[in-house]
């Protein structure tokens, strides 16, 4: 059965009201988004008539439809304002609307996940995150549920297996799981505001982007390491025109981006264009590696001198010719110019895909 809205008295709701229209206030200067007026609300009236009250669930139900899912949660991400009472009265105000739209699913999936996230202690590890720890959590906005998990629901452990096996980021986006439980989450319908659904998408949401964020910097650690390799090697710029750069891109700046993506990537997991670009830059400086390690490969080595007689070697002396010793005394090939990868990179980039 979903989840009915309760019912609040005006008392209560009033107190939600004034809890929440800081919040409010403050995502509607962040994204510039037009406020109706009301005045009782913005005064800080303690016991408002009837009318005050009414006036107040107008001005939020306007909010709320002009508020996107994208900027409550890219404001909740990076805002100071909110706290754990401020996580779950927001949360219980889209509870209990009593008609929901598509938006505002999404906007409940993202606080019920940001409200566990929040009572979740750091070190929590995977194997904890079950429905019965996760039905815990979230019992101060869901109450006590039932455990026993619909049919339609069970593919979502298989969801969070395969995303566990993937070794980066390009894997993951490009497996088409976070599509798939996105899929599963609409095709449930009202299905989803049951408790159950509620509490087993949040456990898979919050596990997810455990695994989004790991891979994540485990991609932005891997391509700065080679952007170092390639910097060491004489490699001052490189072609990442498949990621959205120029044609010679300086590595220096190349390394500075990758730092301040690991500052910029709060959001939640997507597959948007930002994504792709660390996608497709690993894949350039994969590939350029790969070339500059072939290219030193083959290029032949200097002939080692075969040993002298005394007696040669004291005429080469007099004529001012040097000779190593030995062989350890060579000095080591050095790679003195950047390989050739300034070339179109479909030449040699097999892994590039597009965005779907």
């Amino acid at each position: 059965m979903t989840l009915k809205p309760k019912k609040l008295d005006l008392a209560a709701e009033w107190r939600e009201a004034r809890l929440l229209h800081p919040l409010y206030s403050a995502l509607g200067r962040e994204f510039v988004i037009e406020l109706p007026s009301c005045p009782d609300l913005e005064s800080g009236l303690e016991d408002p008539p009837q009318e005050s009250v009414e006036q107040a669930r107008q001005w939020f139900l306007e909010m709320d439809q002009k508020i996107q899912v994208h900027q409550l949660r890219q404001f909740l991400q990076t805002t100071s304002l909110t706290s754990e009472e401020g996580l779950q009265t927001l949360l219980e105000h889209h509870l209990n609307r009593e008609t929901r739209i598509d938006s505002d699913r999404d906007k409940i999936d993202f606080l019920l996940v940001q409200f566990f996230s929040h009572c979740a202690p750091s070190r929590l590890e995977d194997a904890d995150v079950d429905l019965s720890y996760v039905a815990q959590t979230l019992e101060p906005v869901l109450g006590d549920v039932d455990l026993k998990l619909p049919s339609w629901l069970e593919s979502i452990d298989d969801f969070i297996q395969s995303a566990n096996g993937c070794h980066n980021l390009n894997e993951l986006l490009t497996s088409g799981i976070l599509e798939k439980g996105r899929k599963l989450k609409v095709s449930g319908g009202e299905d989803y505001f049951e408790p159950i659904a509620m509490v087993a998408f949040t456990r898979l949401s919050f596990l997810m982007r455990r695994v989004f964020f790991r891979l994540m910097h485990q991609d932005l650690n891997t391509i700065l390491d080679g952007l170092r390799e390639l910097e060491a090697r004489g490699v001052s710029t490189l072609d990442c025109r498949s990621a959205q750069f120029s044609a010679d891109e300086p590595v220096s700046r190349l390394r500075m981006i990758c730092q301040s993506w690991k500052v910029m990537f709060h959001a939640e997991y997507s597959s948007g264009s930002p994504l792709r670009m660390l996608v497709d830059l690993r894949n350039v400086v994969d590939a350029a590696l790969a070339r500059s390690t072939k290219k030193a490969a083959t290029v032949p080595q200097p002939p080692v001198a075969a040993p002298q007689p005394p007696v040669e070697r004291a005429k080469a002396a007099a004529a001012g010719i040097q000779f190593a010793s030995s062989p350890s005394d060579a000095a080591e090939f050095e790679v003195t110019a950047a390989p050739d990868w300034d070339q179109d990179p479909s030449a040699d980039d097999e892994s590039g895909e597009k965005d779907q």
